[in-house]
């Protein structure tokens, strides 16, 4: 599942390597785990997310029918406003 993680860090003027040092993660670690073959665990999401000032959940793109798919484990979630 692609995430919209790179663009709202550039919404938000900061870059990869600003959240990595935020979180405690090599760059190296972060790039790797957020390029297209990456997995990144729930818990470096939700790193990223408070890093970042946004819910989890807003670091996916909304596929349509408003469910998204845990990278990780592969969980079907229902978002709701």
């Amino acid at each position: 599942m692609k995430t919209r993680i790179k663009e709202i860090c550039k919404e938000k003027g900061m870059t990869i390597s600003t959240i990595a040092e935020l979180i405690g993660t090599p760059q190296t670690s972060l790039s790797r785990a957020l390029s297209e073959n990456g997995n990144p665990t729930l818990e470096t999401l939700s790193k990223i997310a408070g890093a970042l000032g946004v819910p989890v959940a807003d670091l996916f793109e909304q596929p349509a029918g408003d469910t998204i798919t845990c990278p990780k484990c592969g969980t079907k979630f229902r978002m709701e406003e």
